[in-house]
């Protein structure tokens, strides 16, 4: 018979923003980090590190350096900028990156959004009459 594959889970933080895109695996409590990569380790140009393309390569790079360490799945967190002043929503590269790790043979546990939300701290930036187009 098969000897059963022991399976060793661990966390990917996908931030996502519409400047960059940063792919983060740490282990299953999230203190100890695995392996991290950014938009710009893979890509020249600065407005690129955003794309999808950048994205699905960051993903790419991490899985591997991630199964080397033993992960055999991962749970995701996908963050956006959020707070008071930062869209809510995460940037074109955050798909692209968990299609990317879905496909690089890691299995998938849960995925959330843990994007920040401000439970009205500071006041919102644009003045009395808001920003005026």
């Amino acid at each position: 018979m098969e000897a059963k594959k022991k399976e060793r889970w661990g966390i990917a933080h996908i931030y996502s923003s519409y400047n960059n895109t940063i792919v983060h695996i740490t282990d299953i409590t999230g203190a100890e980090t695995i392996a991290i990569a950014s938009g710009g380790h893979v890509v020249k140009a600065d407005r690129l590190e955003s794309s999808p393309a950048a994205a699905m390569a960051v993903a790419k790079k991490v899985a591997e350096i991630a199964k080397q360490k033993g992960i055999t799945g991962v749970h995701i967190r996908v963050r956006a900028p959020g707070g008071h002043n930062g869209p809510k929503n995460p940037g074109p590269g955050a798909q692209a990156a968990i299609r990317a790790l879905a496909r690089s043979g890691l299995r998938i546990g849960y995925i959330e959004d843990v994007t920040p939300i401000p439970h009205d701290g500071c006041r919102k930036k644009g003045g009395r009459r808001g920003r005026r187009v």
